[in-house]
């Protein structure tokens, strides 16, 4: 099956792509594009997070769970949103937290491409979505899909895995916490953010061990 991503992850995940629940994954998008219902990303997009970021170039990874549902916001990165979109509640506290983290201002803009360019892999768990439907291609297939690249990235060393919420460090339960930096806290959900994600540190904490082990800080 000729799936249009990265050359890379293309050569990793080969396998997947024959596989039958792929395959199955496949029609379904494809029928939800072509059904005229508004689905985000844009298809142009589906894999921008494995587009932007080399399998190679990999140094952090941050995991979601759907893309954003409502217009202009999706764009393939799990909490980024396109430049001169309002920065969603959640994205405004991974800003405050690097604010206080590192002690400088944050960006106000919402667009994450040049972290993905530097190495973080922006992943959501379920890589489409109806409009104002969460969760509405949960199950057909996304997540198994998903556990691959996880599973593909368990065998390299020296990453920084930033597990934010339950949901992300059961996603991610395979990694080798001896050979890579696995951080985790409270999701920065409005909800949940004021019980351990502000004060976590893990962005500073990130770039120490990016450093300590001969990489390049990212530049959040």
């Amino acid at each position: 099956m000729d799936v249009k991503i990265e050359e890379s992850w293309k050569r990793e995940l080969a396998t997947e792509f024959d596989k039958d629940y792929f395959r199955n994954l496949t029609d379904f998008v494809r029928a939800e594009y072509l059904s005229g219902r508004a689905i985000y990303p844009k298809a142009k997009n589906i894999f921008n997070a494995f587009n932007l970021c080399p399998i190679d170039n990999v140094r952090v990874v941050i995991i979601g769970q759907d893309p954003y549902h409502e217009p202009g916001q999706a764009m393939g990165l799990c909490f980024s949103v396109p430049t001169g979109v309002a920065n969603p509640p959640s994205l405004q506290n991974i800003y405050r937290e690097i604010e206080s983290d590192l002690g400088r201002p944050s960006s106000t803009n919402g667009d994450l491409t040049h972290w993905a360019q530097q190495g973080v892999l922006l992943l959501n768990s379920t890589l489409t979505v109806r409009a104002h439907l969460a969760a509405s291609h949960a199950g057909r297939g996304w997540e198994q899909f998903t556990d691959a690249v996880i599973a593909a990235l368990a065998t390299r060393k020296n990453i920084v895995y930033m597990l934010w919420g339950a949901y992300a460090q059961k996603k991610a339960a395979l990694v080798d916490e001896k050979n890579n930096l696995v951080l985790k806290s409270v999701h920065p959900s409005p909800l949940s953010a004021y019980r351990g994600f502000f004060g976590c540190k893990h962005f500073s904490r990130a770039n120490e061990y990016l450093v300590a082990h001969g990489f390049n800080p990212i530049d959040w």
